[in-house]
């Protein structure tokens, strides 16, 4: 009868301990990469909250502030002026599980010009203003909420592109929006969106208040992914090598 045998050597054990250590290298690279975006997150809902819980500001402190910085998202801000009803544009979108869409209606200012208004959200069936005229409110109103930044672009190409003859939009277009309601074409436009707050519509719609603010944010549970997945790769590397060693 022979002896035990003996445990084979690995073969190139060293191309291995480097494709275990690069491996390694990655997954604890992509661990402290998270880390740094849960920092900032946690910053940008800290500042979010931090915007939509100020006091309301004039249009013209949040303009100077956009002037300068380009950001005055969630910020909140009170205007007066009157709807032109006519040129409202419908972003398609979900509210409360409902199907329907965001009514963005240009509100003229006391020095002419427009800012456009995410009303709020009115259900599919009733897309057409006809069949919700007590909404459409007329002379000067009052209007609070909260600043929104444009988009500069589509934000991806699964995004349909915005239908303008039917009035249907899939990304907040501004200038589209703008161009296509049929307002002067001398109207200068506020650089912004408003959405406005919750304060009741005659009639109940549009539902307003619709902003959302709940941001995910999963990046420490992709973090404790990734440096387990470091950690269990270590464990196997070390344990084959030492199984292999010669005995």
């Amino acid at each position: 009868m022979s002896g035990p045998a003996s445990r084979a050597p690995l073969r190139h054990p060293w191309l291995v301990v480097l494709l275990g250590v690069a491996a390694f290298a990655i997954l604890i690279g992509l661990g402290t990469w998270q880390v740094q975006r849960l920092g900032w997150k946690e910053g940008l809902l800290a500042e979010i909250e931090a915007r939509t819980h100020s006091a309301p500001r004039p249009l013209a402190e949040i303009e100077a502030l956009y002037n300068s910085t380009g950001d005055v998202d969630y910020m909140p801000v009170a205007v007066r002026g009157t709807f032109h009803h006519a040129g409202e544009r419908h972003f398609l979108a979900t509210w409360q599980g409902e199907s329907g869409f965001f009514v963005y209606t240009p509100l003229e200012l006391a020095d002419r010009r427009i800012v456009l208004v995410n009303r709020g959200f009115v259900p599919y069936d009733l897309k057409d203003a006809s069949r919700r005229s007590q909404g459409q409110v007329e002379g000067e109103v009052a209007v609070a909420g909260l600043a929104r930044n444009p988009l500069a672009a589509k934000p991806s190409w699964l995004v349909p592109d915005n239908d303008l003859a039917k009035n249907v939009f899939y990304w907040k277009d501004r200038d589209a929006m703008a161009g296509s309601a049929g307002l002067a074409a001398t109207a200068e436009i506020v650089p912004f969106f408003i959405d406005a707050d919750a304060t009741p519509n005659p009639g109940g719609l549009p539902v307003g208040g619709v902003t959302l603010v709940d941001l995910p944010n999963n990046h420490l549970q992709y973090a404790v992914t990734w440096y387990g997945l470091a950690a269990a790769l270590a464990g196997v590397l070390a344990v084959a090598l030492w199984r292999r060693r010669p005995a």
